[in-house]
């Protein structure tokens, strides 16, 4: 009897752990690394401008990997994988995470650029603004060439006509990336855009994005990040509240 009673006691404590499991996490993310044995994947998010590990897997002959992770609101995690003694420059992988179940598929040989992501409609919308920025980047190389070459041959003329090319590409990528933020104001990629993409932009610009959001994105992690930071800078700066 008194061996029962210790065993319904074990099964009880292990029920009551595994519901406090379920309950303190809310995204369950699966994935492979195809032709990946041995290695370890760490999962990582930003804590003020510090990177902490939050899970580390490790691969011994099996290449898929499971993690259960707590999430208060979507945010970027970064994946970045320990391949031993291999030596890669494709060892980090971004992914704007939300509560729920994530799928993560890729290769070892092109851990990055063969990655799919399934499962978060805010690493949908990055993918896409990623995809759009990434159209920037050539005209900007151009003019950085321009400019060395320029200063070389102590050119001020063109110096001057290439400045006045890069504040255009900027005003350009800026005035995007607020459109792009405002039109997606449901979704904690627009807080996070301001932030990591135009933070040192006209106050009235984040002002805008900020008071656009809905009241779900304005309390989650980037919202509220959002809304200090434009109160710092307020305070920096000087400038009154609207």
């Amino acid at each position: 009897m008194k061996q029962i009673l210790i065993l319904i006691g074990v099964l009880m404590l292990t029920f009551a752990c595994q519901k406090k499991e379920n309950t303190e996490t809310n995204l369950h993310i699966t994935g492979e690394i195809a032709g990946l044995k041995q290695g370890k994947l760490y999962i990582q998010k930003l804590e003020d401008t510090t990177l902490v590990v939050i899970d580390t897997l490790n691969f011994d002959g099996n290449s898929k990997f499971e993690s259960h992770l707590k999430l208060d609101s979507p945010e970027v995690l970064y994946f970045f994988l320990d391949r031993g003694q291999t030596n890669s420059l494709d060892n980090n992988l971004t992914v704007f995470a939300e509560p729920g179940n994530l799928s993560i598929q890729t290769k070892l040989e092109s851990f990055y650029a063969d990655a799919v992501v399934k499962g978060s409609k805010n690493h949908e919308l990055f993918q896409e603004f990623k995809a759009i920025m990434s159209r920037f980047k050539e005209p900007q190389l151009t003019l950085i060439e321009k400019e060395i070459k320029a200063r070389k041959e102590n050119n001020t003329i063109l110096l001057d006509s290439i400045n006045q090319a890069t504040e255009r590409l900027t005003k350009r990528k800026y005035l995007y990336c607020i459109n792009y933020a405002i039109g997606k104001k449901d979704h904690e990629i627009a807080p996070y855009i301001a932030l990591s993409e135009i933070y040192d932009a006209q106050i009235k610009y984040l002002d805008t994005i900020q008071k656009s959001l809905t009241p779900k994105v304005a309390q989650s992690k980037y919202g509220k990040m959002l809304k200090k930071f434009i109160e710092e800078r307020r305070k920096d700066e000087q400038i009154p509240t609207e």
